[in-house]
């Protein structure tokens, strides 16, 4: 007899619909799988005879050929597991195969029968509408992040009897309920607190026009200047995630396997903060079977590179496309993935060797020379795409034991909602821009017009920086942005003269 069972592939962030087709017939008996399975697959004829057997199941002792179409689309993982058992059932009319055809079923099965969770089930559960599937069976740990999906009944299970009993008693069970809404916000907000910062009021600063923004950020001073104190505390003023964005991110760490400790819903921006010694592929992906990077897990949120010039060059020029592009594609022989990375860079880094170039409290010993070197790790269209270049000095003694700590996080937060409220009805018909960082040329042209003034101040700082035209454009983003930030509507010459004054590094050759 045969049997059809639906389930899905992952194939970077996206699902496809898999067919899983099981001829049982005469003959010797044995299993045969074909439809380009991988090894965990293959391995999967096992585990799903032993499963039936010590759950209580009959396990035909005939020819099984189990088929898993498209033929050309390459089979990965455990997840077809609970699929096959299905299938294998229903030919044997163990189960009944009237809702097969409407149901996915996505999950991996042990030697007893246990179900166990899998990865990439939210990516599949948002793209089962468009594959015309009305439900979804899972395993129980499972089952939230699949609810996350409206509109798509969700049964989760822990055996394999219970999805045999849901096949013959639909009727008895009920979808998994899950409030979308509470689940986004019910993490509250945690992490550094922008008080515990003392001075550096230009570095704070440029955190919150970086926040405003979306903008890229690179702090450069000695060590101790605080620096890396800075960059973590950024989460803490960035506005929510949305719903949407908050789904998008969660379907990332779904598909890497990262979601077990976040519950269902990714409900806070993403901190990925790598060292040094990462490699490139770590960075934007990769494998056989291609799974997202650092880049991509950063989606929506920061990617902080503490100690920038220690990172090789070619991992850093990496970053270069999907810093203008906002997503990376990984190529492959046999296919070609495409993740979203839409992320705010946030840099740190000394500014010599010694580190101690510039700083009015101890000297520096590094030679012209080694600067140079030193610096030749940053490539110019990198730096480009960095908008805010800033220096951070050390605070003098009495200002360490003197000082109290600065303004909290919680206004500058608020401050930062209303600059990108301040912003949000000029990206209406422009549904992709959600920060001034994402504009692209014509937007400039529309939403950062400049007077004779500020013409004349940019065009002076093009000449003497030797600012290319992809910087420019940045200087032009930096400043809508502070314009957002005081509530004006147009350009005025003081919003360009602090974007000028973000140039650090370009003041530094």
């Amino acid at each position: 007899m045969l049997a059809r069972v639906w389930s899905a592939s992952i194939v970077g962030i996206d699902a496809l619909k898999v067919g899983v087709e099981i001829d049982v017939s005469g003959g010797l008996p044995g299993i045969v799988v074909v439809g380009l399975p991988d090894t965990a697959v293959q391995e999967s004829r096992e585990r799903v005879k032993a499963a039936l057997k010590n759950a209580g199941y009959a396990f035909p002792m005939r020819k099984i050929v189990i088929n898993l179409t498209p033929a050309d689309l390459r089979k990965e993982g455990p997840s077809f597991d609970l699929p096959i058992s299905v299938g294998i059932m229903a030919a044997s009319e163990q189960v009944s195969a009237q809702l097969l055809g409407d149901y996915l079923f996505v999950g991996e099965v042990s030697l007893d029968g246990t179900l166990r969770s899998v990865s990439g089930v939210l990516p599949i559960a948002a793209a089962a509408q468009t594959m015309g599937i009305s439900g979804l069976v899972v395993p129980i740990d499972n089952a939230q992040e699949a609810a996350v999906v409206e509109g798509l009944m969700v049964h989760g299970f822990k055996h394999l009897s219970e999805v045999a009993d849901f096949l013959n008693h639909p009727n008895r069970y009920t979808p998994v309920q899950l409030n979308r809404r509470e689940e986004l916000h019910q993490s509250q907000l945690v992490g550094a607190d922008l008080k515990d910062v003392k001075g550096q009021a230009h570095a704070r600063r440029a955190l919150e026009i970086a926040a405003a923004g979306g903008h890229n950020l690179i702090f450069v001073g000695p060590p101790g200047s605080g620096k890396t104190m800075l960059a973590r505390r950024l989460p803490g003023i960035l506005p929510p995630l949305s719903f949407a964005e908050a789904l998008e991110v969660t379907q990332i760490y779904s598909v890497a396997g990262l979601l077990k400790n976040r519950g269902s819903l990714v409900s806070l921006r993403p901190f990925r903060s790598p060292h040094h010694s990462a490699s490139g592929p770590s960075l934007v992906g990769g494998g056989s079977f291609p799974r997202p990077g650092e880049i991509s897990l950063a989606h929506r949120g920061i990617l902080f590179l503490d100690e920038l010039t220690e990172f090789k060059r070619d991992v850093l020029e990496f970053l270069r496309q999907p810093l203008e592009d906002g997503y990376i594609t990984v190529s492959r022989t046999r296919q070609s993935v495409m993740f979203p990375a839409q992320f705010t860079l946030v840099a740190s880094t000394n500014p010599c060797p010694c580190g101690y170039f510039g700083d009015s409290i101890q000297a520096c010993t590094c030679s012209p020379r080694q600067r140079e070197q030193y610096w030749a790790k940053l490539s110019g269209p990198l730096m480009d795409r960095i908008d805010l270049q800033v220096a951070v000095n050390r605070l003098q003694p009495e200002e360490i034991t003197q000082q109290p700590g600065g303004e909290e996080s919680a206004p500058v937060r608020i401050r930062v909602q209303s600059a990108r409220d301040h912003a949000r009805p000029r990206f209406k018909a422009e549904p992709t821009i959600r920060s001034n960082a994402e504009m692209q040329s014509r937007h400039l042209q529309q939403w950062c017009q400049l007077d004779d003034a500020s013409r004349f101040l940019l065009e002076g700082a093009i000449r003497k920086l030797g600012l290319s035209a992809r910087a420019s454009d940045r200087v032009l983003k930096v400043a809508r942005t502070i314009a957002d930030l005081a509530g004006d509507e147009n350009l005025q010459t003081h919003h360009v003269a602090e974007a000028i004054q973000y140039r650090t590094i370009d003041r530094m050759q």
